[in-house]
C-alpha cells in the first residue's frame, strides 16, 4: 500500500466514525440529553469516556435531608392539551463552538409548564389587570412547615375525600400526592385528561374548613379536568391561597417537612416555573 493509499484509507475510516456524530449535533443547541431517563447512547458514552466529564443529576442532597420535588424542564415533558409535549424550549444563539466568547442560551415556554405556580390573575381577569401577578405572591406562604398526604387513589379530591384526610387545624401548607404520581403522568409526553385533581366541592371544603394557604398537587393542574375553572375560582378568589402544580412526589414518605418554593419574579405573569424542595 502506498503512502497516499494509506492516508486515504485512514481518512475514510475517520470520516465514517465521525460523520454520525457530526450529523447529530451540527444543528443542535445542546449535545444529546443525558440523565433525563434516556438510555446512555454510544455517542454520550464516547464523549464521557473521552472527557471524563459525567454530570450528576440528583434528587436528594445532604444524605437525604434535602429532597428536590421539582421536575426537570426538557422537550419531552407534558404540555397542557398537547400530545407532542413541550417541544424545543432552549436555543443557543451564541455558542463558543461558533466563535462566541461564551455560551448564552435563550428559553421559551408557557409559564404553566412543569412544576409551576398559579397567581390569582390566572382565572380572574380583573386581578390580572390589577397586577396580581407571580411577583406579588407571599413568599411566607411558599416557605415553611408542610404536610405531605396520600390521597385515596380511586377518585378525585371531593369534599368527602378532604374530610377523610383529617388535616389538622393550623396546618397551612399541604402537598397532595395522588394516583398521578403512581401513574407517572408527569413523565409522559402526552397530556392526560384523566389525571386526579380537586373537584369544586373539594376545593370549597378546604377553603371553609382548614387553614391551608398553600395547595400543592402532582400534575399540571390542581383542579380535575371536569371541574377545571370552578375549582380554580374557589381557590384563587380570596387571593390568600397559592397553588403549586406539577410537583414531583415520587419516593417521598408522607409526613411533615419544611417546604421551600421560589417562583421567578415575572412582572405581569399569572404563572411561573418554580423550584421546590423539601427539608426533613
Amino acid at each position: 500500500m502506498t503512502p497516499s493509499q494509506s492516508f486515504l484509507l485512514t481518512f475514510a475510516v475517520a470520516h465514517a466514525l465521525l460523520l454520525p456524530f457530526a450529523l447529530s449535533t451540527s444543528n443542535a443547541a445542546y449535545p444529546p440529553p443525558y440523565g433525563l431517563d434516556q438510555p446512555l447512547t454510544s455517542t454520550t458514552a464516547t464523549i464521557s469516556a473521552a472527557d471524563d466529564l459525567v454530570p450528576v443529576r440528583r434528587e436528594v442532597y445532604g444524605g437525604g435531608r434535602i429532597i428536590d420535588i421539582s421536575h426537570r424542564y426538557h422537550s419531552e415533558m407534558p404540555s397542557w392539551e398537547s400530545d407532542g409535549g413541550v417541544g424545543q424550549l432552549l436555543w443557543l444563539p451564541k455558542s463558543m463552538k461558533n466563535g462566541s466568547l461564551a455560551n448564552n442560551s435563550e428559553m421559551k415556554l408557557p409559564t404553566h409548564t412543569g412544576t409551576h405556580v398559579d397567581a390569582p390573575g390566572h382565572v380572574f381577569d380583573h386581578y390580572f389587570d390589577a397586577g396580581f401577578d407571580v411577583d406579588t405572591l407571599d413568599l411566607e406562604v411558599l416557605n415553611g412547615p408542610a404536610l405531605l398526604v396520600d390521597v385515596p387513589r380511586d377518585q378525585n379530591i371531593t369534599a368527602k375525600v378532604m374530610k377523610s384526610l383529617n388535616i389538622p387545624k393550623g396546618v397551612k401548607r399541604v402537598l397532595f400526592r395522588t394516583l398521578n404520581t403512581d401513574r407517572g403522568l408527569m413523565y409522559n409526553k402526552a397530556f392526560d385528561t384523566s389525571y386526579v385533581g380537586f373537584m369544586k366541592d373539594g376545593a370549597q371544603w378546604l377553603v371553609d374548613n382548614t387553614d391551608v394557604k398553600l395547595v400543592g398537587t402532582d400534575y399540571l393542574s390542581v383542579a380535575a379536568f371536569d371541574d377545571l375553572i370552578p375549582a380554580h375560582l374557589v381557590f384563587l378568589k380570596s387571593r390568600e391561597i397559592i397553588l403549586v402544580e406539577g410537583l414531583k412526589l415520587d419516593d417521598v414518605k408522607a409526613g411533615i417537612y419544611s417546604v421551600h418554593c421560589l417562583p421567578l419574579r415575572l412582572v405581569g405573569a399569572e404563572g411561573s416555573p418554580i423550584r421546590c424542595i423539601l427539608i426533613k
